[in-house]
Order: C-alpha cells, then sequence, then structure tokens
C-alpha cells in the first residue's frame, strides 16, 4: 500500500533542514544561530560552537561565547576566522565577543542571492521528492497492487503536498529578503 505521510514527512524535513541553514545567515542582528554551521576541530572531531561554550546576545549586535575550556579559545576564534560569517572574534579570557559590523549594500543583495539559491535548492528536493512518490505509484499500479483512481487519487494528493511546501518556502524566502534589507 502506498503511504503518502511518509512523502510529506520528507518534505517537511526537508524544508526544516531549509529553515535551519536561512537562519545560520547573518543578517544586521546578532542571532546565536548564525554560528551553528561553524564547527570546530577539537578532541580529534568536528563539534558545533554551542557544545563547547555558552553563546549569549547581550546586546542587538554582540554575540558572547563563554568557552568552557580555556584550551578551546584559540580553536573557536580560528574556526569562526575561516567561516564565511565575515565576523572578528575579540577575546578576553574565556570570553569571546563576536561584534556584529552593519551590512553593506553590497553585502545585503550578496546574502539575497544566497537565500534564493537555497530556496530553489529546496524547491529542486521537494520536487524530487514527489517525482519519488509518482514512481513508486507507477510501479504499485503496474504490478496492480493500487488502482488507476488510487494513483490518480494519490498523484492528487502528492501535488497538494508539493504546492503547500513550495508556498512555505517563497513565504520564508521573501521574509529573510525583508529581514536582510531592514536596517
Amino acid at each position: 500500500m502506498f503511504n503518502d505521510n511518509a512523502y510529506n514527512d520528507k518534505m517537511t524535513k526537508t524544508i526544516d533542514v531549509f529553515s535551519k541553514e536561512l537562519n545560520s545567515l547573518r543578517t544586521g542582528r546578532a542571532n546565536s544561530s548564525m554560528l551553528d554551521l561553524v564547527k570546530v576541530d577539537v578532541y580529534g572531531q568536528k563539534m558545533p560552537i554551542n557544545q563547547l561554550g555558552t553563546i549569549t546576545t547581550p546586546e542587538p549586535r554582540t554575540l558572547n561565547i563563554q568557552v568552557w575550556d580555556i584550551n578551546n579559545i584559540k580553536l573557536i576564534d580560528a574556526a569562526i576566522q575561516k567561516s564565511e560569517l565575515g565576523l572578528n572574534p575579540q577575546i578576553d579570557g574565556q570570553l569571546i565577543r563576536l561584534p556584529i559590523p552593519d551590512l553593506s549594500e553590497e553585502r545585503r543583495n550578496e546574502i539575497k542571492k544566497i537565500v534564493k539559491s537555497m530556496g530553489e535548492k529546496c524547491k529542486v528536493s521537494i520536487r524530487n521528492i514527489r517525482r519519488d512518490a509518482n514512481d513508486e505509484l507507477k510501479k504499485l499500479l503496474k504490478s496492480k497492487d493500487i488502482s488507476e483512481d488510487d494513483e490518480k487519487k494519490y498523484e492528487k494528493i502528492i501535488q497538494e503536498y508539493t504546492d503547500s511546501k513550495i508556498k512555505i518556502i517563497d513565504e520564508k524566502v521573501s521574509s529573510k529578503e525583508e529581514d536582510i534589507m531592514r536596517i
């Protein structure tokens, strides 16, 4: 039997990943999720910064990282500088301060392009999931496990899932673009 919910769940997970990626993009405000994609090479493995210290936002344009192990400070500093965030860490004992500079108009437009391309990649993933679902339906029809009416019914359901997920992606992209352009 065909399980349309499994495909809906896959689409939802794809959007969850897309949302996490969007949150890690830098806007004009400090946001601890900006550091989510920065991995630090410590203890023989790559770890996210939030597992090496406490991240706080004391002011709208500042992030603080209270590092738990003083030996990791230089490693975290290097990882942040290597990332594409364009941030300059300031070390004060076991505290790393990250002032978030204003975004230039040029950088804002670059980030908008990145957001659009991330949105397109997510839409392609959603459409690939739809294609997989439709392929499974054709196989089930061929092996006579479902009727033609069932195939049409499920194709319609999968298309509705696809349309609703793509609408969510478009909303997230335009919301993030507004956020980026807000000064």
